[in-house]
């Protein structure tokens, strides 16, 4: 399959690696940036076509589907124009800054019946995977409790990239940047968050608008309660987990590693440990997880069946950042929108 890359940032090359590294039958036929000259660099490094616009893409018969890979501010346009084509999508996340925003977004394509989906790599993980299935068969039993953690490090350097870190580019701080994918995880494992209680906030280690330090009380649809601290300004940066107890067991997701402790003493680990991004260099991960959700995403559009992530799902994420933004302000308890 053919696939057109719009947004040429630091995420690109993940893509390219990722489906040039594919014995699927794809291929890269073409790129989009905001700087003509950059993507016409990019284009002869890779061996690909430069586009000028995005309805030269919408509008070219060889594109069987887009990745877009812009901040979140540029997103709409961009869609509208793939979508009036019936070209599909899959898109980095956030799907946009807000979750009114995102919500036309998904809506948008829904109406003109377009596949689109959202690039949550590490639901492509098998040890998420794994975990996944241990809770369909009831392996953990009644969950409690949930514990979400992100201690990830960024440099000053990061948030002084221009937009970076502010509402009107990105939609907010490390919830919506970085903390979004493994909130995305603990709800495709268990289920919707119902309400949270809430603090964002900066840290004297950054300067940026939005919070680079994030903590939440939340419920659970499932019944269990739970606790989640997403931060950027805890050096040098280690893995993200999500502890989940049960009646049963106690399973323990991160670095690609799944650990299950039973309530009788038995033990049981899957995977194999794996950087993931939460240091200085937030490039530090494999390309095979995009290289799985781009697949995935293929053989969706293929097949007629639904995406690894598909946009509707993704939507839950913004409606827990939304109503934490609303809690932090309000110092109040706030049910996540539906």
């Amino acid at each position: 399959m053919n696939i057109a890359l719009i947004g040429l940032g630091m995420v690109a090359g993940t893509h390219v690696a990722a489906i040039q590294s594919s014995g699927r039958g794809l291929n890269l036929a073409g790129v989009l940036g905001r700087d003509p000259d950059r993507t016409v660099a990019f284009a002869t490094q890779h061996k690909t076509r430069a586009y000028n616009s995005v309805e030269e893409i919408a509008q070219d018969p060889v594109i069987d589907f887009a990745i877009v890979a812009t901040p979140p501010d540029q997103r709409l346009p961009l869609v509208r124009a793939l979508a009036t084509a019936g070209k599909p999508i899959l898109m980095e996340k956030p799907i946009e800054r807000t979750l009114s925003a995102a919500r036309e977004i998904v809506t948008l394509c829904e109406d003109a019946s377009v596949p689109l989906a959202i690039v949550f790599q590490h639901r492509a993980r098998a040890a998420s995977a794994a975990l996944r299935t241990a809770l369909m068969a009831g392996e953990l039993g009644d969950i409690a409790t949930v514990d979400i953690r992100v201690p990830w490090w960024r440099d000053q350097s990061y948030y002084d990239a221009p937009g970076r870190g502010t509402y009107g580019r990105d939609g907010g701080g490390v919830m919506i940047s970085q903390a979004i994918h493994t909130l995305d995880l603990a709800m495709w494992l268990l289920g919707p968050i119902s309400s949270v209680q809430a603090l964002m906030t900066q840290t004297p280690l950054h300067q940026l608008e939005a919070e680079d330090w994030a903590g939440a009380l939340f419920e659970m649809e499932c019944g269990a309660v739970g606790t989640m601290m997403a931060t950027t300004a805890d050096f040098p940066g280690s893995t993200e987990t999500i502890t989940i107890q049960g009646t049963k067991a106690k399973a323990q997701l991160g670095s690609g590693v799944l650990l299950i402790t039973y309530l009788d003493g038995k033990t049981t680990s899957f995977g194999e440990t794996a950087s993931t991004g939460g240091g200085a260099d937030p490039m530090a991960f494999t390309h095979e997880w995009h290289q799985s959700v781009i697949e995935d995403f293929a053989r969706a559009i293929t097949s007629g069946t639904t995406p690894l992530a598909a946009a509707r799902s993704a939507l839950l994420s913004h409606a827990v950042i939304d109503a934490m933004q609303t809690a932090s302000r309000t110092g109040q308890r706030t049910k996540v929108a539906s």
